[in-house]
């Protein structure tokens, strides 16, 4: 079971308990459809002021956006890969943290005409698939990253 942190840094609108729940069911399906069984994720629900500030700092882009991912076993080009002498001791599966940005949840649910809980399932989803190494920069890579989230989605009746 893939372990789910939910912290609420923004203060435009009041996340349930239950939207907790949502988040955590999505990524919990989003596992299961990909055969994940064990796993850390840090979701962190923020406001446009601070996804504008990671993404200019991580990315280069000077504006705000919806969600961003963090993934952790991901190994860049100039960076060395980590070996454990000790392989008796079993390490944490953290898989990264997931940046969303609440006011852009608000907004797009309303321009793409559905609920609120739609379009956050959709920016979880989204950002789960990034830190497993979804991505969706050619025309390919996107038609199977979308159809995997709709699947999900759908899996769980969020649907448009």
């Amino acid at each position: 079971m893939i372990q789910v942190e939910t912290i609420n840094e923004q203060e435009e609108r009041e996340i349930t308990e239950k939207e907790i729940q949502l988040i955590e069911a999505v990524i919990q399906e989003a596992a299961k459809v990909e055969n994940i069984t064990n796993g850390e994720v840090v979701i962190t629900l923020v406001d446009d002021e601070k996804i504008h500030q990671l993404n200019l700092e991580y990315r280069g882009v000077d504006r705000p956006t919806d969600v961003l991912s963090f993934a952790m076993n991901e190994q860049g080009e100039d960076e060395f890969e980590i070996i454990y002498d000790d392989q008796d001791n079993e390490l944490p599966n953290i898989l990264g943290d997931i940046i969303i940005s609440i006011p852009r949840v608000i907004k797009q649910a309303i321009e793409y005409g559905h609920s609120f809980e739609r379009e956050l399932g959709f920016l979880t989803v989204h950002g789960f698939l990034h830190l497993i190494g979804y991505d969706h920069l050619t025309d390919e890579e996107e038609k199977v990253m979308f159809a995997k989230q709709e699947q999900i989605l759908g899996n769980l009746k969020l649907l448009r």
